[in-house]
């Protein structure tokens, strides 16, 4: 027979969270702090992997640029270090960004019910997938006319140099916006399950939703018409694929007991 000291050293092993469980704030702090652990921790797995790396990811970063371009260059002492590690960031972001949903993804799911899990389960595993498509449809059909357009802009009137800082900044800043604009799906989707829209509203509304998915372009941190276009074109294309994926499942159902009653 084990003795009572022992038996008080073995832990309790806490059972999933379910949909009618009421938990304390002490321990939705707990379950909180369990989820943010796991996403720090898998950003620091990625940024180290990103600053072992970092001469890779910058001639990833400089690919884009026209190749009679000198490197970008730096001013001051520490500009070529604090890019580095600027650009080390965002790339561990990216690298991380499937753990840290998921991990988001959990902490909300006990929110749901079981018949909204069924939905928010495909919804939310689709942010990744629909963010790095962004930042990959950014990189290689985006970036390259959009640099080639400002670099060549009244180019016989300056002496255009590139700054590390700077065009790091745009390159992420404008993958970083794109990735985000492609969660059009999953936002729109979401609304119809609210019921705060339709598919047939949507369909009525095209030519507004061209215009929005244009303004949506224009704020993104581009300022040339190229890229604008490149941008506003697959924004609309999402546009019709989240009717279809609305029509499909984004329909909320009638409540049981609610049909036919007589």
């Amino acid at each position: 027979m084990a003795s009572p000291a022992r038996a008080r050293r073995v832990p309790r092993r806490r059972p999933p969270v379910k949909h009618d469980d009421r938990l304390s704030v002490v321990d939705h702090l707990g379950e909180l702090r369990s989820r943010l652990f796991v996403s720090l921790a898998a950003f620091g797995v990625a940024f180290a992997f990103a600053g072992w790396q970092n001469e890779r990811i910058l001639e990833i970063v400089n690919h884009p640029l026209p190749k009679k371009l000198p490197e970008p260059i730096t001013f001051g002492v520490t500009e070529a270090f604090t890019t580095t590690l600027t650009n080390s960031a965002y790339a561990a972001i990216l690298i991380a960004l499937p753990v840290i949903l998921y991990e988001l993804y959990a902490f909300v799911l006990p929110a749901f019910s079981p018949e909204e899990r069924r939905v928010a389960t495909p919804m939310l595993l689709l942010v990744p997938f629909l963010f790095v498509g962004g930042v990959a449809f950014c990189y290689f059909v985006v970036l390259p006319p959009a640099i080639k357009f400002l670099l060549n802009f009244n180019s016989d009137q300056f002496n255009t140099q590139v700054r590390a800082k700077d065009y790091y900044s745009f390159v992420t800043l404008t993958m970083a916006a794109m990735g985000i604009g492609f969660q059009l799906p999953v936002g729109i989707v979401i609304a119809v399950r609210a019921g705060l829209t339709s598919p047939q509203k949507l369909r009525k509304n095209r030519r507004y939703a061209f215009l929005a998915c244009a303004v949506v372009a224009a704020l993104l941190p581009t300022i040339d018409p190229v890229t604008m276009l490149l941008e506003t074109l697959p924004l609309y294309l999402l546009f019709e694929f989240s009717i279809l994926l609305a029509s499909f499942v984004g329909a909320p159902r009638p409540a049981e007991g609610s049909g036919d009653a007589g």
